[in-house]
């Protein structure tokens, strides 16, 4: 019950940074977020309000990274699971079939209470006119560019989403992700498999 707590508190208190950093235009660039195994970087001005994982209504014949859709805040969202969306375009990518690529999602990992409790939908801004939520594994805070001593242009052959990457003092990689190009990207767009 405690940890519950804590991770509401800390989810309050993030949400009232998020909004102190939307109102004063400059103290943070990005919120920071895990996804499977990666650390990713997601612009503020893009990303929307966050909340607590919900129960999610499934939808047929879609990808597996489109989990369905969420009743959030009166509205509905699709939600997609971050982490094996990306790794669903990186095997398309790199050539490999889908089964090829190593499972990172909800549906293919089996994932514990605590996972589950840290859990966040992410929705995007209003502005990017894509009614979604991207499910991230954790919340990491925000992050600023002098959090990270080196960034670099994305690999050759990157998804077009995918914006600079950055290394912070521990010797960390983390990953932009534009959700604007994002949101406008057909893979993205088109759920159906």
């Amino acid at each position: 019950m405690a940890t519950k707590q804590a991770l509401r508190e800390f989810q309050n208190r993030l949400n009232e940074r998020l909004q102190s950093a939307r109102s004063t235009g400059v103290s943070a660039s990005w919120l920071a977020v895990e996804a499977g195994a990666s650390k990713l970087l997601l612009p503020l001005s893009h990303a929307g309000e966050i909340f607590t994982s919900t129960q999610v209504r499934p939808v047929h014949y879609a990808h597996s990274w489109f989990l369905g859709v969420a009743n959030l805040r009166g509205g509905l969202l699709g939600v997609v699971e971050l982490a094996t969306f990306i790794a669903e375009q990186r095997a398309a990518a790199s050539g490999q079939a889908w089964g090829d690529a190593p499972a990172v999602g909800v549906k293919d990992v089996v994932r514990g209470e605590n996972m589950q409790a840290q859990s966040r939908l992410v929705a995007l801004n209003p502005v990017l006119e894509v009614n979604c939520a991207l499910l991230v594994d954790r919340l990491l805070g925000l992050r600023t560019t002098d959090a990270f001593i080196t960034s670099g242009l994305p690999a050759q052959g990157a998804p077009s989403y995918f914006g600079h990457t950055y290394t912070d003092s521990e010797g960390v990689e983390w990953q932009e992700i534009n959700l604007q190009t994002l949101s406008q990207d057909p893979a993205f767009l088109g759920i159906g498999a």
